[in-house]
């Protein structure tokens, strides 16, 4: 963490910059024409780093002419508290219209995949008899089945299970540091949707050298962005012990650490102790090095393995396999084994 990009920010443009805005309004317009929005967003992205036109994203007339892309918007929200007034609003714009992009695209896999997972967690092998799914119970005892008797001998039953209020507590902790940035875009998206299911208690921590807890906000994903502080450093240990204290039920608690690990080798030790203690108290812990639609990031390799000896794998996460790992949290299976099963390379 703490490896942002601000220090390149301020706002020193080079002159005759304003006579080149119009022809840069003029280059996204075109671009957006004439190719697919996949190359639109990497021309963007090369435009803003490797060309080092941030000024582009302090022009309300040229932030209305981009695509949103989770990296542009990470971009955006690094810069929010230099931003002119005018520009902000512009900049929420951008970030609503991704919220709603994602939210379209992600939001049913997730539901599906964590309503699935809570169904098969609540049924029972020896329900009471009010509690009996007979559909279920007739088709895995279909095999039973008396012809003479035409009738199925039900030798296994099936129940529902009693639902409680919420049956898993999630709480996703997230390094806002610069580093993080997509990851804090789609955890947000995440949260938001997890957030919304009755069976989940969703906590939403993001942490620098501060610890925020933006739980509140997560019925307004747009609002938890514009609530995160890209970039700076990070205390890893600050933030666990902010997260422990939310921990009721340890043992249906599922604990999300997205973060590079890259902490001081104290921090480090005292993260993993803090880790050692809630695991040994029953809580679930997934570690994802990053939760974005890039490959492995450089991450801090020695607590990787740390982790790993506890049994605790690392790995990368897209979104689009999100939802299954949280489905397989869930039933407490092994996340190594998920991971393996979808050829995911773990770190340590």
């Amino acid at each position: 963490g703490g490896r942002g990009k601000r220090g390149e920010l301020g706002g020193n443009r080079q002159a005759g910059s304003e006579e080149s805005q119009p022809s840069i309004a003029r280059w996204l317009g075109d671009i957006r024409k004439y190719f697919p929005t996949s190359v639109v967003t990497v021309m963007q992205r090369d435009a803003i780093e490797r060309f080092n036109q941030r000024e582009l994203l302090f022009e309300p007339e040229l932030l209305d002419t981009v695509v949103p892309d989770p990296h542009l918007v990470a971009e955006l929200l690094s810069l929010k508290d230099a931003m002119p007034a005018k520009t902000r609003d512009s900049a929420r714009v951008v970030v609503q219209k991704l919220v709603e992009d994602l939210t379209k695209r992600l939001e049913h896999p997730l539901q599906q995949a964590v309503r699935g997972a809570l169904q098969r967690h609540i049924r029972t092998l020896n329900p009471k008899h009010n509690d009996i799914n007979w559909h279920l119970t007739i088709r895995r005892n279909l095999k039973n089945y008396q012809p003479d008797l035409n009738t199925v001998i039900p030798e296994t039953l099936i129940g529902y299970g009693r639902k409680s209020n919420s049956l898993r507590d999630v709480i996703l902790c997230i390094d806002q540091s610069g580093s993080m940035g997509q990851s804090v875009v789609y955890s947000s998206i995440f949260g938001a949707v997890m957030a919304s299911l009755p069976a989940l208690k969703t906590h939403m921590i993001v942490y620098d050298t501060e610890v925020a807890d933006l739980t509140e906000h997560l019925s307004d994903p747009v609002e938890l962005l514009f609530g995160a502080q890209l970039g700076g450093g990070n205390d890893g240990p600050r933030a666990l012990r902010y997260c422990e204290q939310l921990i009721t039920r340890p043992k249906d608690t599922i604990f999300v650490l997205v973060s590079d690990l890259y902490e001081t080798d104290y921090d480090e030790q005292e993260m993993l102790r803090q880790i050692g203690r809630m695991q040994a108290a029953g809580v679930q812990f997934v570690v994802l090095l990053a939760l974005s639609d890039d490959g492995t990031p450089d991450y801090k390799r020695s607590f990787a393995q740390s982790l790993a000896a506890m049994g605790i794998p690392s790995f990368a996460c897209t979104p689009e396999l999100f939802p299954e790992l949280m489905a397989s949290a869930i039933n407490k299976q092994d996340i190594s084994m998920w991971a393996g099963r979808n050829d995911i390379n773990t770190a340590g």
